[in-house]
């Protein structure tokens, strides 16, 4: 497990799609706040390639003002500065030839002048199907220097496919080129705070590690809920849906880090071997059953803030008889001993009420039997883990109210970490460009992380596609398709709004 703060080691990072929303509002912002913080190696270059006619000069103007837009952290134009003469710009395509044989040149001289050894990350900011294209081209043109002394990394963004036997396509082209301690498979949800949080809180309290299981634990709630619709994505979305855009990778990587058992040290391949036995271990299912635990919706028109929005079927690049889900509700169960018998149930959608993503531990109702008898409205334990925008554990529990009657009531302890002044917590692509520097991986998903989920993913997938949905099923605005509740409700149960 590394310590903080190490001083990665000088490299430089190349990325493909440079002019794109994602380089502007996060990348570059993310490689600004490294500046201030000192956690950039002193000899690092940006190389930002994109098919626009720009020179260096304008596109650091550019970044310039994205970094003022989108940084968490105020410029200071010294830091600015710093980066921004490490900062160049290289026009071409990246499905011809040519400008890799212009790169390659640049890259070398780029390696004499910051002394980078021919360290390089390769960030892959565009469409999937170029993957193959760009890997293959860096190859054939030598741009990768592979050798014991130096490491070529490269960095996709999700989606790794849509389906398994695209994912398995893509990384045979991947690893062709790339062995797989060199890819760097970004889910930046991975990167946020509180989600890391998750191992801290389990194993390194004895307050909770001890409860963690089916004899303590009744349920498990993972919700991630936007108000926001699909916006300009509706190309993308009729393609993906909830289930391929966010459950296959960001629910799941919740269901793992929050499931695993605890591993034999913190180095990466232990936490991310336990990762994969929880997805080997989710409990099979039988598609002609699936309304017993997955539940799918499609936003209509409806009331945002009180502002009128459209619903999908309306929206930009959407299909005006799309069966496209835009919100998943799963009951999952883990094979094993620990978690034998306790529910898992994910909610994810678009347009709901409130944008927040929580962990939700209900803890069993095991009181004494006076209480059970006096008291039957008393609430469960719980433990809330908040992911965003809101950072923080929030635990409930019971205790007297104050007075002469014998009263209980829910007693809260709210814990914020972003919510007090001056506390402005990392953004996730700072901590996942730093650990790609220091080529850490245990943030990033492996492979057979990747098959698991996708092989779950595809049948839940083949099952739907057999059914035609009644869409749209809920309002914007609303919490959703009422059989989303009624999966609770018939377990004796209910999704918690904390």
């Amino acid at each position: 497990m590394k310590k903080n703060n190490i001083q990665p080691k000088p490299c430089q990072l190349v990325i493909f799609g440079g002019t794109g929303d994602l380089t502007h509002r996060k990348l570059l912002p993310a490689l600004y706040n490294l500046t201030v913080q000192d956690l950039l190696p002193e000899g690092f270059v940006l190389v930002a390639i994109g098919r626009r006619d720009k020179t260096s000069k304008s596109y650091r103007q550019e970044a310039y003002k994205s970094v003022k837009e989108f940084s968490r952290l105020e410029v200071d134009e010294a830091a600015w500065w710093s980066l921004e003469e490490r900062i160049y710009y290289q026009r071409f395509d990246f499905r011809e030839d040519p400008g890799y044989l212009k790169l390659n040149k640049f890259l070398q001289e780029m390696d004499e002048k910051y002394q980078t050894k021919g360290n390089r990350i390769f960030y892959l900011t565009v469409a999937p199907d170029y993957f193959g294209v760009i890997v293959d081209k860096l190859e054939t043109h030598g741009i990768l220097k592979n050798a014991s002394s130096t490491w070529p990394r490269v960095v996709i963004e999700k989606p790794f496919g849509h389906d398994l036997k695209s994912a398995r396509h893509l990384n045979d082209k991947l690893t062709r080129v790339f062995s797989e301690d060199r890819i760097y498979r970004i889910d930046h949800y991975l990167g946020k705070e509180m989600l890391q949080n998750i191992m801290v809180i389990r194993f390194a309290n004895t307050l909770f590690e001890p409860l963690w299981n089916n004899k303590y634990i009744d349920n498990v709630q993972i919700i991630s809920g936007e108000t926001a619709g699909v916006g300009n994505r509706g190309g993308y979305y009729e393609r993906a849906g909830a289930l391929r855009d966010m459950v296959q990778n960001h629910m799941l990587q919740l269901l793992t880090l929050t499931a695993i058992e605890p591993p034999g040290d913190l180095e990466t391949e232990s936490i991310r071997d336990e990762k994969v036995k929880v997805l080997k271990k989710l409990a099979d299912f039988e598609p002609d059953k699936i309304d017993d635990f997955a539940i799918r919706g499609q936003y209509g028109p409806g009331y945002i803030k009180g502002e009128k929005v459209f619903g999908y079927r309306e929206e930009e690049r959407t299909s005006p008889e799309s069966n496209t889900e835009t919100f998943v509700a799963l009951k999952l169960f883990i094979n094993n001993w620990r978690w034998a018998g306790v529910p898992f149930y994910i909610k994810t959608g678009k347009r709901l009420p409130k944008k927040s993503t929580e962990v939700i531990i209900e803890f069993n109702s095991h009181l004494h039997p006076d209480y059970l008898q006096d008291f039957t409205s008393l609430e469960p334990n719980l433990l809330v883990i908040r992911i965003q925008p809101r950072e923080g554990v929030y635990l409930q529990f019971n205790g007297k109210e104050p007075g002469s009657r014998q009263k209980i009531i829910p007693v809260k302890m709210d814990f914020c970490q972003n919510c007090q002044i001056g506390t402005n917590s990392p953004e996730a692509y700072e901590r996942l460009f730093y650990d790609i520097m220091l080529g850490d991986q245990t943030l990033f998903t492996r492979w057979d992380e990747v098959e698991y989920s996708w092989r779950f993913i595809d049948k839940l997938s083949r099952a739907w596609e057999r059914i035609k949905p009644d869409f749209p099923n809920y309002a914007a605005g609303s919490k959703g398709p009422k059989a989303a509740d009624e999966l609770l409700v018939k377990d004796g149960r209910k999704w918690w709004e904390i």
